[in-house]
């Protein structure tokens, strides 16, 4: 069916106009002889199907031009009003308004009254009956005698009929409500209730209306318990005549589920008296999904984030325990000593010295201090003073113009300015000639340098760590290196100490460096037996751990299925003895007893890196050794070594 509204704007002419089936030939002469003015009308087509005599004479048309017709033609600018009244006679079966106002042949619009009903058999025609009020209240008028009474009887139908259009108004508007609507009087009991509200609730009209709305819908809390009437917001607004909004509770449906609602209770007054409430609410059960769900991914969210920090926290309490800080492997006293001295000074801008032995890992510990400082963000720029020539350290450091000197084809950027808010590692830094110290000190003490062929002068920001192996205070005394410039350096001094002073380092740092050498050159698994460490402890390692790396991965190149070959120079054999006197041998000295227990403790220390900490059982420490478990243990304590 095709309303009127979308019809108004066609000007097709009815197909059914002519056809008399259904018009007013299939009504008879009751149609004709009718003294009121009747029409049939087919909204679906918009066709005025036929009209009676009546009609014709009212509405000042003939019946051919009436029936050639649409009815929007005959009501222009009533397209609305036309709608309400074809759709309620169509929904109800009748329905009657006086909102409508034919326009006339002449041009002028009628006061008439329409009644409308569906012809039995054919839902989609409509007879209607036009009233002439204008006539009906002259006839009434007519008998002086009846006036008044005529007057109150059209008074009262007047009133009757706003009342009733009123009535259907509202009840349109609460059916095309898409918020469930019902109302309460002052003692809770339902009023009436909409469409919507049905669907959502699950109940009929008629099984609410005349029951207590709470009890019905309302009684308990969304946990289930008990919700009792005067704590009822919506019973509050017909108490204390405020209006009351509530987004946290539920609704029960009729099979016992709930929904989640938000509702306003507004108060019903009549001259001051509160009569009653309307409650408008609507489900937000999926809004209130998605907040939770939103709640539940922002608590998994934080407990993440907790997690991740308490994780990385763990971790990195681990890394600073498990003698691994930066590169820095191992477990000796004078290890440990060198990362305590690191977490001191990492955190403040001061200038470290770090001395030591070649190959003991001095620019591990100045990464180090890079890495646990503010600066870790900025690079860590690396010189090895010792591989520059003596003509270019100005450049070197602080970089040149161009054409500052032959050869000087573009600027250069020196290396002070490159680690501008980061570290600058001077490595051998005993080496600088004697004559670029005092620009160093200047650097240092001002924070400013000028490039080579350039006057403008450059501020800086470099945290500097120095690196040497050699005896700078010797040096000084020698005359080779700036007094001043040695005291700027030895702020804060760390002394990185030799491998043979830390055997229990020994085979900590083996074990990494066959980890190491075996995935760089894709060899098979390397195993580092409780022999080898005997012997790596028992050498002295001049060249500290650069030397031992340098074996350890030669052992590795050389070994078989598996099988590291050491390549080590033995122990110096003692002083041999003349053959004719065997007699005079003079015995070896026995080791003292704190020579015993340092070799002791590396044993123990090795059997243990091997075994991964473990002492009991097949393949733990006391297996390695030969020795009782229980004695074991006895001197891993006595040694004040710590198992991983």
């Amino acid at each position: 069916m095709v309303p009127l509204g979308e019809r108004a704007g066609h000007a097709a002419t009815p197909t059914s106009n002519s056809s008399p089936q259904g018009g007013g030939e299939a009504l008879g002469p009751v149609f004709h002889g009718a003294p009121e003015a009747m029409l049939v009308l087919d909204p679906s087509a918009d066709a005025i199907c036929d009209a009676n005599p009546a009609a014709a004479r009212l509405l000042g048309y003939d019946r051919e031009t009436l029936r050639a017709m649409r009815v929007t033609a005959l009501h222009p600018d009533q397209v609305p009003t036309l709608i309400v009244f074809t759709q309620a006679v169509q929904a109800r079966g009748r329905d009657w308004t006086h909102a409508l106002s034919p326009r006339h042949a002449e041009g002028h619009g009628l006061n008439v009254e329409y009644s409308g009903a569906l012809l039995p058999g054919d839902p989609n025609r409509i007879l209607v009956s036009l009233f002439d009020l204008d006539e009906r209240r002259r006839r009434l008028v007519d008998t002086e005698a009846d006036a008044h009474m005529r007057a109150g009887l059209t008074e009262w139908q007047r009133m009757e009929r706003i009342f009733r259009d009123i009535e259907r108004e509202n009840q349109l508007i609460l059916r095309a409500a898409g918020e469930g609507i019902y109302g309460v009087n002052a003692e809770g009991i339902t009023t009436f209730i909409n469409p919507a509200a049905e669907r959502m609730l699950g109940w009929q009209a008629a099984d609410l209306v005349g029951r207590d709305m709470h009890s019905t819908v309302h009684h308990s809390h969304p946990d289930g318990c008990h919700y009792p009437h005067h704590d009822c917001p919506i019973y509050a607004a017909f108490r204390d005549g405020a209006v009351h909004q509530v987004d946290t509770e539920v609704f029960w449906r009729r099979d016992g589920t709930p929904i989640s609602v938000e509702y306003t209770s507004t108060p019903i007054r009549d001259r001051g008296r509160l009569l009653g409430a309307v409650i408008v609410f609507r489900d937000i059960s999926q809004r209130r999904e998605a907040d939770e769900r939103l709640r539940n991914a922002l608590a998994e969210v934080d407990s993440l984030r907790e997690r991740l920090e308490l994780e990385n926290a763990y971790l990195r309490e681990e890394i600073r325990e498990g003698g691994h800080h930066q590169g820095i492997i191992g477990r000796a006293p004078a290890t440990e000593a060198v990362r305590r001295q690191i977490d001191l000074v990492a955190g403040t801008d001061a200038t470290v010295l770090v001395t030591g032995e070649s190959g003991t890992g001095k620019e591990l510990v100045a990464r180090a201090i890079h890495e646990a400082s503010r600066r870790r963000d900025r690079p860590l720029i690396r010189v090895n003073c010792a591989a520059v020539p003596r003509e270019l350290f100005e450049s070197e450091f602080f970089g040149h113009a161009r054409g500052a000197f032959t050869g000087a084809l573009r600027d250069r950027v020196g290396r002070f300015e490159l680690a501008d808010g980061g570290t600058l590692f001077l490595d051998e830094v005993g080496e600088i000639p004697l004559d670029l110290q005092g620009k160093l000190l200047r650097v240092l003490q001002e924070r400013q340098f000028e490039r080579i062929g350039e006057e403008r002068t450059r501020a800086v920001d470099v945290r500097l760590v120095a690196a040497t192996n050699r005896d700078l205070k010797s040096e000084v005394k020698r005359g080779r290196f700036r007094e001043d410039l040695y005291f700027r350096l030895n702020v804060f001094p760390i002394n990185a100490a030799p491998l043979r002073e830390r055997p229990e380092d020994i085979p900590l740092i083996a074990q990494h460096f066959v980890r190491n050498v075996a995935r760089r050159l894709n060899l098979p698994e390397l195993r580092l037996t409780e022999g080898d460490v005997r012997r790596l402890t028992r050498y002295d390692w001049p060249g500290n751990v650069r030397e031992l790396e340098n074996i350890i991965e030669r052992a590795a190149i050389l070994a078989v299925r598996g099988r590291l070959r050491f390549d080590l120079p033995e122990p110096e054999a003692s002083a041999t003895v003349e053959p004719a006197r065997p007699a005079a041998l003079v015995p070896t000295a026995p080791p003292t007893e704190a020579e015993r227990r340092a070799r002791d403790r590396a044993d123990i220390a090795a059997a243990l890196a091997i075994s991964n900490g473990r002492v009991f059982g097949p393949g733990g420490a006391a297996e390695i050794l030969g020795l009782k478990p229980t004695t074991l243990a006895s001197r891993i304590k006595a040694l004040g070594l710590r198992r991983r």
